[in-house]
């Protein structure tokens, strides 16, 4: 299939009135797949994520600049524009920018943009094809909605951390938030596909609308399995540690120079690890014959299996297991993610050229297109770094007004 030099979203504008993650995380996927993005941050301060570090990107000189590793991580792609929404004039460019926009997307508390004449209906007005995505805490209406929300609070109000970390009883047992922001992450995600079934939608009825995005609703969404476990049983899951709650034997185990994840998902498979292992016989064993009854006997199963896997480093059981056809794999530190040859292969790891350091090292869209593909056009902007451009070519502000604006503190220096 022949491909173009525009990505499949190369026809889009987006205003991001967002900040931190989930917002950003959005619109940086739709950046990569094209789109253009304006990124509005307060003159002189920016996106909280600027501030939240070490490590910061270091310059040529090896000076550590404002740009945090935080940061970078979510905003490649995009147009920094500085604009003070606090003063009348600077919502004024928020609203002219909007009617230029298909799409905006804000994360502020419920009723936040509308006390500054910028919420829904009030932009809705001067432009009705605009989808608004809105992603709070806990949603624009109920008994929380105006409360904000951090991802680690919603962890645990949203259950994920009643079945996160090992047993109670277990060393070191206790509850434990996933170790990145799942909650912003899976936020960023779903609110990047309501974007798209709501732009869809617009080409038959040629209107935007609103989309309420809140981030323990996802949460909820997102214990999947152990939702449905709770729903059809009527008890609450608890924290298993590295075990699958459907699914035996599926966890970590402790090889003689580390631990070794083994991920067996059918009965051949486990006849598959019974043989590698030189214990057939378990694969016959009532007990141990399918997987309900592995589920119901893990008690019996896993002692058993504990002290052959620790006879063996676990590179060389991963080699045996993998040719055997059972699923398995280090648990690898960064450097080593990022040394694997298949994520090399994938092209995991990419780097885009910045002005303070020559180059930023980032994380690729794992995202692959056959006829449109994913563009990295731009990396992570300097505060303000758009601001004059995007104000003249899309606005026609003339210089001087840009000049009057940026003394007044309502613009980042054009």
């Amino acid at each position: 299939m022949p491909q173009t030099e525009h990505g499949a979203l190369s026809h889009l504008r987006i205003l991001d009135l967002s900040r931190v993650l989930a917002g950003p995380w959005a619109t940086q996927l739709l950046a990569d797949l094209g789109a253009e993005v304006i990124k509005i941050e307060r003159p002189g301060v920016g996106d909280d994520t600027r501030s939240w570090g070490p490590p910061y990107l270091r310059d040529r000189a090896g000076r550590e600049t404002r740009e945090s590793a935080y940061f970078l991580g979510a905003n490649r792609g995009k147009k920094s524009v500085a604009v003070d929404i606090t003063q009348a004039e600077g919502r004024t460019l928020i609203r002219r920018l909007a009617e230029h926009s298909d799409v905006l997307i804000e994360n502020f508390k419920v009723g936040g943009l509308r006390r500054h004449g910028l919420g829904y209906d009030e932009l809705r007005a001067v432009n009705p094809r605009l989808i608004y995505c809105s992603i709070t805490g806990f949603g624009q209406t109920g008994p929380a909605a105006g409360i904000g929300g951090y991802d680690f609070v919603i962890q645990a109000l949203g259950g994920l951390m009643s079945v996160t970390g090992e047993r109670d009883a277990a060393p070191g047992g206790g509850p434990q938030k996933v170790g990145v922001a799942i909650a912003d992450l899976m936020t960023g995600m779903y609110a990047g596909v309501a974007i798209l079934a709501a732009l869809e939608q617009r080409h038959r009825s040629g209107l935007g609308q609103h989309i309420d995005l809140a981030l323990l609703d996802v949460q909820v969404a997102a214990l999947a399995n152990q939702a449905m476990n709770y729903l059809i049983s009527g008890q609450p899951p608890t924290r298993s540690g590295n075990a699958h709650p459907n699914i035996v034997p599926y966890q970590v185990f402790a090889c003689r120079d580390g631990h070794l994840v083994i991920a067996v998902g059918n009965d051949q498979q486990f006849q598959r690890l019974c043989e590698v292992l030189d214990c057939p016989e378990l694969a016959d064993d009532p007990r141990f014959a399918t997987n309900s009854a592995r589920v119901r006997h893990r008690d019996a199963l896993i002692p058993i299996l504990e002290p052959i896997l620790h006879q063996r480093n676990n590179r060389a059981w991963g080699e045996v297991l993998t040719r055997a056809g059972v699923p398995c794999g280090p648990i690898n530190s960064l450097d080593e993610v990022f040394a694997d040859p298949q994520v090399r292969h994938r092209g995991m790891r990419i780097e885009l050229p910045h002005a303070l350091s020559g180059a930023v090292p980032l994380v690729a869209n794992p995202i692959r297109f056959s006829g449109t593909p994913v563009q990295y056009r731009a990396p992570p902007p300097q505060l303000g770094e758009h601001t004059g451009q995007v104000l003249r070519d899309l606005l026609g502000v003339p210089a001087e007004e840009l000049n009057r604006l940026a003394q007044a503190g309502i613009i980042a220096k054009a």
